[in-house]
């Protein structure tokens, strides 16, 4: 059986550092971590739905210092709590 979308991005968030200088280049990241073929619409509404649902943390990022934004996919305590539950399933 294969994992719910949202699921996968965050057992993968869990597992990977995601960082990259936009949300495409996330994707790709995302995509050769995975082997899924998960599309860029289904990846973007997990990322929506988990940051919605507090699981993630804001993704786009300017760190102290930057002159542009990345792209960051990090995992909040209850995003990790998440991942808990449904590795112990």
């Amino acid at each position: 059986m294969t994992a719910a979308p949202r699921d996968l991005l965050l057992r993968t968030a869990f597992r990977n550092v995601i960082n990259e200088p936009n949300i495409e280049a996330g994707f790709q990241r995302f995509a050769a971590l995975t082997d899924n073929g998960i599309d860029f619409g289904t990846f973007s509404d997990a990322v929506a739905t988990c940051l919605r649902d507090g699981l993630i943390r804001e993704p786009v990022r300017l760190p102290e210092g930057a002159l542009q934004c990345h792209w960051h996919l990090e995992l909040t305590p209850k995003g990790v709590a998440a991942v808990r539950a449904t590795l112990a399933r």
